[in-house]
């Protein structure tokens, strides 16, 4: 590892790598439930901590290091943590630092799963969640108790794509000697770093862009060292361990992350803008446009539009259903990030579990269709989508 500042570019690909005997190139793998003590002293030393290195898998191997530390480089925290899935790092957070008779204020604008976390199994502890407006500072100040202890969001939203200031929700949030996690799945440490606009933990589906290639599950958690020992601890516990195959294959997903990041992107802007102009489309939610209402918070604290364009389409779930159907190219999953792009109808797909009014509430409608752009070329996406909303008209 070079000791001269790199480029996140660089470190996406020369970061933290486990050293071993064999001076590899590239990350080792290492494809084992426990590892061997040299004597019953050093075993008794490593269980004690009183020294470091690795006894079980569940706890810690050195593959999982490598990738949530190069993690951690790449979203400027000092630690990071991997875990079995973006939801499992989720909930890693809350169950952690979070006891019965604690609050959370969170945005109403969360993947669905999310929600129904926060709805249906934190009650069940004794937690209090309050839901408040992405993008009403007031709202988030409002929801305020004396015993608020988190405050959670991700920016961009899923599917909406709406912004929230995190430099001022963290100012909030500490003002109140409360925390603020930003999930930050939709962008990856590519284009935003929450953690230095002021959040306390970033968390991500690991799954998404990180892999790219739609290939494993994963999640990580990044923030200071002090944060991280306490989720550490509840990770270990339960088991919300990464796999080390699941680690080292995201390890590569790290590797052409940026380039990746920067041709979907491209990509994304176009669709949006050909979307834009059709008379079916009622609305195109993308950061990246010009006549995004926060643009100016757009430029401050991303570093491009990101791959997700979400629009609204005349004529409701049947006419957004029918457009799904006639698509040819866009692989019909709920899944994002991939280097194939793919569609989804939220409304009953990543927040089909939500009521109608808590959907309505959180902005999605029944023709809202969800695209993650990824790697084909633009016109040819183009193309697709025109046929489509063609035998609509």
């Amino acid at each position: 590892m070079s000791t001269l500042p790199l480029h996140p570019e660089t470190l996406a690909i020369r970061g933290a790598k486990e050293q071993t005997d064999f001076n590899e190139h590239n990350s080792a793998l290492f494809l084992t439930s426990s590892f061997m003590f040299d004597s019953a002293q050093e075993g008794e030393a490593l269980f004690a901590g009183t020294t470091t290195g690795y006894t079980y898998t569940r706890t810690s191997n050195p593959t999982v290091t490598a990738f949530q530390t190069r993690v951690a480089q790449l979203e400027h925290g000092e630690a990071g943590l991997a875990t079995s899935s973006g939801m499992a790092a989720i909930n890693a957070v809350l169950l952690a630092l979070l006891k019965s008779g604690d609050h959370i204020v969170a945005s109403k604008s969360l993947f669905g799963t999310t929600v129904g976390l926060l709805t249906n199994i934190l009650p069940e502890y004794g937690i209090e969640v309050s839901f408040v407006s992405q993008t009403d500072t007031d709202e988030w100040i409002g929801a305020l108790k004396h015993n608020t202890k988190m405050l959670f969001l991700e920016s961009p939203s899923n599917p909406l794509n709406e912004l929230a200031d995190i430099e001022k929700l963290a100012q909030i949030a500490h003002n109140h000697h409360a925390l603020l996690v930003v999930d930050n799945s939709f962008l990856s440490p590519a284009l935003q770093q929450p953690l230095c606009w002021g959040a306390d933990l970033t968390v991500q589906s690991a799954t998404k862009a990180i892999d790219g290639q739609g290939r494993v599950m994963g999640g990580v958690i990044c923030g200071n060292q002090s944060l991280i020992n306490k989720i550490y601890l509840h990770v270990r516990t339960t088991g919300e361990v990464l796999s080390p195959f699941n680690a080292w294959v995201l390890l590569s997903g790290l590797e052409t992350l940026y380039v990746r990041m920067e041709k979907q992107c491209a990509n994304a802007l176009q669709i949006a803008q050909f979307l834009s102009t059709h008379p079916q489309v009622v609305h195109v939610h993308y950061t990246g446009l010009a006549q995004h209402r926060q643009k100016d918070l757009v430029q401050k604290q991303q570093l491009g539009g990101g791959i997700v364009v979400a629009f609204e389409i005349n004529g409701g779930e049947q006419m957004a259903w029918q457009l799904i159907d006639s698509v040819s190219l866009f692989s019909k999953t709920a899944n994002l990030g991939d280097v194939k792009s793919t569609i989804t109808h939220p409304w009953t797909t990543t927040h089909g579990r939500m009521t109608a009014e808590k959907k309505l509430e959180a902005g999605i409608q029944p023709g809202l269709i969800r695209l993650s752009i990824g790697l084909e070329h633009a016109d040819d996406l183009k193309e697709d989508l025109a046929q489509a909303l063609n035998t609509m008209l």
